[in-house]
């Protein structure tokens, strides 16, 4: 089955699929795109590239039809249009899987992709058949009766290119589309946008992965604060020169190869169970025996494909689920019984993996924001009383020193990109000296500067002691943030790998259980390894 039996074809016009000319869109304080121009090629995968704040965002959204530009001109297949809603690009044939996903929890799968557009299929035999159809056709997975909250962020993310597909897109914007899959899902991705492409569907595909920008683009358009600086093909052009048009700097690396780990036990997890009952009514185990410990100094990496436990894990040292068995240790204090807040007081910064749902409050000013999670702690506080003018003058602070681009702390945090929501985020957090870190995925969806900043503070943190669980699916990050890396598969950690000596398509294969035990190294060398680190399973 091929993508012409999901999508009818569109119509050759001759004209590009999208012209922008001239598009300006001001906000109070700021202008966030000032004369952008964009030509897109029918049946081609254009990438657009910037930094964050750069206004990428913010001409999807216009192109979506969810903000409307100031000035300018949008057209479609050569007829200048006006699109007021996304109901009038969705009619035009645009859609849109945005980066932080548009799904409704509390509805299975089919209920979302159906939700507004039941009328060409209905809910019942037509629309499960489309949806099975497409599913099947571009190896997506999809069981459509699990309901949202039950899935992962890498399920959520294809439950949203189905629901774009189910509506008969011809142009399809992507945003960040790769930040959760491991290398093979990204080429299995690459290869169905290729087949998109030669249906005559059109990509927009916006990404801070330059590497892979470069593998899948035909054209890449570059803007920087707002206006194009770039129109490049990727034949001609390298990483660091694409880098350097974004952010005007060389790409930076993850890599951290000296040395600061201890031997000084910061948090230990000893045999941790968890069982979880899912929309069928059926008990699974989510975990499955964990047990590992972090040191003074050290960066713990753990990698996995979305969905294998590595959130629920997260939850039960953070507190917000109660295990069935095991004990959380932090610094020697037994912390299994503790309270988040008790928790938090006690040592542990938490960088969430969805900022959106868990670690912003979007319509609060970020002054607010600077006191989440932090509400009884200096300087937001004086003993039993919140301290406003102390976590003012600090957020102020954290703007300025983990570089924010804001207007002013009284904005709120729905007005920022996510890249500097998520340096918000990092900035709260680190500036408690924690002694443990719990990082989830600290950089998904995050420019090349923004992401080298946040490397940085995690560096030199680890190099003052901090203990650091890092969860992530940027397979290079892992590799190269992390002392110690741990594979986790269905509950269970199956597999150790040396950071020094492992590649990305190695990590990426014990991912999905296809490869276990030590990789990359020895057995008898990683095991001593492991035991000097104090890094291994109980």
């Amino acid at each position: 089955m091929n993508a012409a039996s999901t999508s009818s074809r569109p119509a050759d016009t001759g004209h590009p699929a999208v012209e922008l000319s001239g598009i300006t869109k001001r906000f109070p304080g700021v202008v966030a795109n000032h004369d952008i121009r964009l030509t897109v090629r029918r049946g081609t995968v254009h990438a657009l590239c910037g930094e964050n704040g750069a206004g990428k965002s913010t001409l999807m959204k216009i192109l979506y039809g969810m903000q409307r530009p100031d000035e300018g001109t949008i057209t479609l297949d050569g007829e200048q249009v006006a699109l007021h809603t996304p109901a009038d690009a969705i009619a035009r044939g645009i859609g849109m899987v945005h980066q932080h996903f548009m799904l409704a929890d509390n509805l299975t799968v089919l209920e979302n992709i159906v939700l507004g557009a039941e009328k060409p299929h209905g809910i019942a035999g037509g629309a499960r058949a489309k949806i099975k159809e497409i599913s099947d056709a571009y190896g997506l997975n999809i069981r459509p009766d699990v309901l949202v909250e039950d899935l992962g962020v890498a399920d959520r993310q294809r439950v949203e290119i189905l629901k774009v597909l189910y509506r008969g897109a011809h142009t399809l914007i992507l945003d960040e589309p790769t930040a959760v899959l491991v290398p093979q899902e990204v080429d299995a991705l690459f290869d169905n946008l290729r087949e998109l492409k030669s249906e005559g569907l059109t990509v927009i595909f916006i990404s801070h992965k330059l590497g892979e920008v470069l593998s899948v683009a035909d054209d890449i358009t570059v803007i920087r604060r707002g206006t194009t600086v770039a129109s490049v093909e990727p034949a001609g052009t390298t990483p660091k020169q694409l880098a350097e048009l974004m952010v005007g700097t060389e790409l930076p690396s993850p890599e951290t190869r000296e040395s600061t780990v201890t031997d000084v036990p910061m948090l230990r997890v000893d045999d941790l169970h968890l069982s979880a009952t899912d929309s069928d009514g059926v008990v699974r185990t989510v975990l499955d025996g964990i047990s590992f410990t972090i040191h003074k100094g050290e960066v713990l990496g753990v990698a996995g494909v979305e969905g294998n436990g590595q959130a629920e894990l997260v939850e039960a040292i953070m507190g917000t689920r109660d295990p069935d068995h095991g004990t959380v240790t932090l610094d020697g204090t037994d912390l299994s019984h503790a309270s988040t807040r008790k928790r938090r007081e006690g040592g542990i910064g938490y960088i969430p993996e969805d900022r959106h749902r868990h670690g912003l409050l979007l319509n609060a000013p970020l002054w607010e924001n600077r006191i989440l999670g932090h509400v009884t702690e200096r300087p937001n506080s004086k003993g039993k009383l919140l301290d406003l003018a102390g976590a003012r003058k600090d957020t102020e602070r954290i703007v300025e020193e983990y570089d924010v681009r804001t207007p002013g702390i009284e904005v709120t945090a729905s007005s920022l990109s996510g890249g500097n929501q998520q340096k918000l985020i990092v900035g709260r957090e680190m500036s408690h000296q924690p002694k443990l870190l719990i990082a989830a995925h600290p950089t998904r969806g995050v420019d090349v500067g923004a992401q080298a900043q946040i490397w940085e503070q995690i560096r030199e943190a680890r190099h003052e002691g901090l203990a650091v669980l890092l969860i992530s699916a940027d397979l290079d990050e892992l590799i190269g943030l992390s002392d110690t890396l741990r594979v986790m598969y269905r509950g269970r950690l199956v597999a150790d790998a040396d950071p020094a000596v492992i590649t990305p398509e190695e990590l990426g294969s014990a991912m999905t259980g296809a490869a276990g035990g030590h990789l990359g190294t020895s057995h008898d060398d990683t095991s001593a390894d492991h035991g000097e680190r104090g890094g291994d399973q109980e």
